[in-house]
Parts: structure tokens; sequence; C-alpha cells
């Protein structure tokens, strides 16, 4: 039995004006890169039928936790994040942005909305929050045998409320699992995921550009959030080439690098994205390069001395070697300082040729991944 598999359970559109610049975030601290203690949690597994109406898949997921205390949160989240002018400029244009709202993620955050008695412009926001804030370690690598392993810490700046309603998510359609994510609760796009036998998703934020190039982007190029995006991919793809076309081609509302891995021999990319489209393709390549880390700074230029997570797990991947990784192996290495870090949220493992092997935990590390 793995470790953390004793944990104890836990329960907790279309872009909008002005987001990076209010959204912001640092990467994690230095920190030595030894094995960190956390105390890991399982989160809740919970269910989303695609079958129903929009308004009605999420309130079965919301039965599972305390409305109040999610409604507090989620003010609480656009109280810090999103200034009172924005807010106001934003109430008096969100109707006419609602016609351009994507379906059906509107309506998905009309039904929260309805359900924590907010309101639906709280609610929009509230799923804007995290669209430029996901400071994240993910990697993809490939064994001797040609598996696919991909792994990923996603840290957040402030992520305690998030640890409390972190949940994994199966996003079932006739019946059977269509894909699956990792998610936080009133929230409706997924930044991690996995579509069964075809493909595996992790986004990390890219920090380039300008607040208000996501003004054009939101009104102008009718650009989608990151987390939208993967959840069209992830229920829309037919493959793995078919999810890099997806993920290369929409235009989104910030920067981004796609983290994807597929079922079979090579299939591992990351993508680095602008707000149009691609500006790096990193494939992996087994014979020089068996795996792909990416945190938050491009992967052909040297790092900011505040993101120093590349090269410790670099190293931790080559002492384990080509022969060895795995996904347990893999979790080991999202385990090291820094890593995880204070601001680490949660840290998921999943293979799409082995989708019963996903599995997310929730982070608690302590003092030591500072």
């Amino acid at each position: 039995m793995r470790s953390w598999d004793t944990a104890v359970g836990w329960g907790k559109p279309l872009g909008l004006l002005f987001l990076t610049l209010l959204l912001s975030g640092s990467t994690a601290s230095q920190s030595v890169g030894s094995p960190a203690q956390s105390r890991d949690v399982i989160p809740q597994l919970l269910y989303v039928n695609l079958d129903d109406a929009p308004e009605q898949r999420w309130l079965p997921v919301l039965q599972h936790f305390d409305l109040d205390t999610l409604k507090m949160d989620v003010e609480e989240a656009i109280k810090q994040k999103i200034p009172k002018w924005v807010y106001i400029v934003i109430k008096e244009i969100i109707d006419h942005l609602d016609g351009l709202l994507l379906e059906p993620y509107a309506n998905e955050i009309r039904g929260i909305s309805n359900a924590l008695n907010i309101s639906f412009v709280d609610g929009v926001l509230f799923n804007l929050v995290y669209e430029s804030s996901v400071f994240c370690t993910s990697i993809v690598a490939q064994d001797t045998d040609g598996h696919i392993y991909h792994g990923r810490n996603f840290d957040y700046d402030s992520g305690d409320s998030l640890r409390n309603f972190t949940v994994d998510i199966q996003f079932i359609k006739n019946g059977q699992i269509a894909y699956t994510g990792t998610t936080f609760v009133g929230y409706v796009g997924i930044w991690t995921g996995q579509s069964p036998h075809k493909f595996t998703v992790s986004g990390n934020q890219r920090d380039k550009g300008f607040w208000w190039e996501n003004a054009v982007a939101a009104l102008v190029k009718r650009a989608l959030p990151v987390s939208w995006v993967f959840r069209n991919a992830l229920e829309e793809a037919k493959n793995f080439d078919d999810a890099v076309h997806m993920l290369s081609e929409t235009p989104l509302i910030t920067n981004v690098y796609c983290i994807i891995g597929g079922v079979s021999d090579r299939q591992g990319l990351v993508i680095s994205r602008d707000r149009a489209g691609p500006v790096n393709l990193w494939p992996l390549v087994p014979e020089r390069e068996w795996f792909l880390i990416q945190t938050n700074c491009d992967h052909w230029k040297p790092c900011p001395p505040e993101d120093h997570r590349r090269i410790p797990a670099a190293n931790a991947i080559n002492e384990i070697g080509k022969a060895n990784i795995n996904l347990d192996k893999l979790y080991e290495v999202l385990t090291i300082c820094p890593i995880l870090n204070h601001k680490t949220v949660y840290t998921t493992i999943m293979s799409a040729a082995d989708p019963d092997k996903y599995l997310t935990r929730i982070r608690n590390p302590n003092g030591t991944c500072e």
C-alpha cells in the first residue's frame, strides 16, 4: 500500500476586463531539495452528469458541502482579488457579455450561483479568479517500455480555503465516464484532467503580456478561459493529436503552458501558449529527453531566481532513471522541496493508458517547505 492511501478524507466564460492585472501570486520560495513532510488528505470523489441540464449538473456536488461556508469563501476570494472599481465596471457590462459566454458553462455557473444565493456576476468572477494565478509544476515522463506518466502540483497563493473544497470529479455521459478532473467546488473549469485511454492534461500559468490584452481578448477576440478550453478538449477530443490541435489553436484569455500526455510512445508535449496560439512546442523525445518538466518559466530560458523547482525535479527524476519511473516515483518527486511547497494545494498523478490509477492528494506541507 502506498503511504498516501491511508490518508483521511476531507470535505471543502469568456474572459472579462482587467483579469491579469487583478490576479497576482508568487512562485515557491527557496528551500532545500529534500523529501517534505505533508499531511496528505484524500479528496472526495464526486460525479457530474453531463446528461443533466447545465443548471442542475453541480447541485449533487454542492450537497456534500456546507453552502454557507462555500458562499463566504467565494465572496472572500472575489473581495481579495478584484478591486471594487473593477467589480462595478464588470457588473455594468455582464448582461451584455452574457450572450457571449460559452455554454454550457454560463448556465452551470448560474445554477451554482442560485444554489449559493450569490449573484451571477459573483459566480462568473469566482470562475475567473484562478485563470492567471496557477503556479504549478507539471511533469510528463516515458519509461523504457513506452508507458507515459503525468503528474502535477497545483500551487496557489492563499490556497488554504481551496484545500477545503478540492474534489475529484468524474464527468458522466451516457452512463459512462467521459473524463475525470480535479477542481474546486463552485468552479466549473478544469486545470488537471484525464480522458480515459486518450490523453491527460494539466495547465501552468505563463506570465506574459499586459492586463489590457485580456480585455481585448475577452471583448474583441472572444477568447475563452483556459480551464474551459481544457474541459472542452477532455470532452470532445478523439485522441492525443486531436487534443494537441484543440489546445494549440483555441484563442485564450491569458498565456499558459499546456502539458499533455498520451497513451503510447512519444506522446508527451508542452505547448507554450500566448493568447492567439503556440509560441513553442516541446515534444517528448525518449532518446534524449524522456521527461518534460514545466514550471512557470519558458523551458528554453533560465528560470528567474524565485522559480527554482525545475532543477531539483530534473535531478530527482534522473536519479530514479528511465527504467524505474512510474506513478509512485513521480509522486515522490512531487513531494520534494521546493517542488512541494507551502502554496501546493494538491498533487495529481495520472496515466491515460491506465485511467483507474488517477490519484489526487490534498497537500498540507509543514514548515520545512517554505
